[in-house]
């Protein structure tokens, strides 16, 4: 199979687009021959040697954790797929492997892909729906009649989030850039705050949740904004040695687990009309590493993904 491998840490090009081995089932695993799969920050920050510490990998290494797909083997012990099946899916933690034509999967972490969405589409929605949901649903509890202020609401996860806490009932409060504005009212929020002239701590009222896609002095200023019971959930880290400055609020970074569950509920709400695909910037796969150059900017409006079929 043609795949985007590494062969040490660094910049772009690092990345090389060539032969690699095809993989095989093992007991409880699927193959699935990939149609798209998506990019995300980590894919870069990994290959930047930023996660060698915490996070090794072993060369020749293949990046990327989510794809949409076809079966097309089915190994011992999986009842749940067959050949054919159009299924997507996140990596397990410790797993990548997605910029390439095929990968091995544990079958308890695809899900069926809705005749509605493409390849594409369902690509796009994986690891960011399953981080919003984890974040939101699960973690913060958000609520109808709460506020919430999500950071980046312009971007993958933020957008997916927006949606979600529209959906539930919230009032919705979210950073974008002045170009991004009518994108983030058109998911679902209430008001947009242009970060680059105004200063959320001033423009947003107390709020219940803050869900903090940025980490750093992001981090940092949101405790301002949080009503005292508030939570703070956040999928970035805080600057380095940073000490809440508060006692009376929840500070949580979750542990987004990978699962079939919250794939289907990323369906059930699609299905429902309670989220729709975020924007989509095709690339091939053979150009991974200017889509991940893209990504680095931080103006990614929506998901990058690559079309490998």
């Amino acid at each position: 199979m043609k795949a985007v491998q590494m062969d040490s840490y660094g910049g772009p090009e690092v990345l090389q687009y060539r032969d690699a081995p095809d993989p095989v089932a093992g007991p409880g695993e699927i193959v699935v021959d990939i149609h798209a799969a998506s990019v995300n920050p980590v894919d870069w920050k990994v290959r930047d040697g930023l996660r060698k510490d915490s996070a090794p990998v072993s060369f020749p290494h293949i990046l990327g954790r989510d794809f949409s797909g076809v079966v097309r083997e089915a190994g011992p012990d999986v009842d749940a797929f067959s050949p054919g099946d159009k299924v997507f899916a996140v990596t397990d933690q410790g797993q990548e492997g997605t910029y390439a034509e095929a990968i091995a999967i544990k079958a308890a972490l695809a899900a069926k892909k809705p005749a509605g969405l493409s390849h594409a589409e369902a690509a796009a929605l994986a690891l960011i729906g399953l981080t919003a949901l984890v974040s939101l649903e699960d973690v913060a509890k958000l609520a109808s009649g709460e506020t919430v202020l999500i950071h980046a609401g312009a971007g993958g996860v933020g957008g997916f989030a927006v949606q979600y806490a529209k959906h539930v009932g919230a009032r919705v409060f979210a950073t974008a850039s002045a170009r991004n504005r009518g994108y983030v009212l058109g998911l679902g929020a209430d008001e947009v705050i242009d970060y680059t002239r105004q200063d959320f701590t001033q423009a947003v009222p107390p709020c219940d949740v803050v869900f903090d896609t940025l980490g750093g002095e992001v981090h940092r200023r949101s405790f301002s904004v949080l009503r005292p019971g508030g939570r703070l959930v956040h999928i970035a880290a805080a600057p380095a040695g940073f000490v809440p400055p508060r006692g009376d609020v929840t500070v949580v970074r979750p542990n987004v687990a990978r699962d079939r569950l919250h794939l289907e509920r990323i369906v059930e709400l699609f299905e429902t009309g309670a989220l729709r695909p975020p924007e989509i910037e095709h690339m091939p796969l053979a150009a991974a590493a200017a889509a991940q150059e893209l990504s680095k900017t931080g103006h990614v409006r929506g998901k990058i993904v690559l079309d490998v079929r």
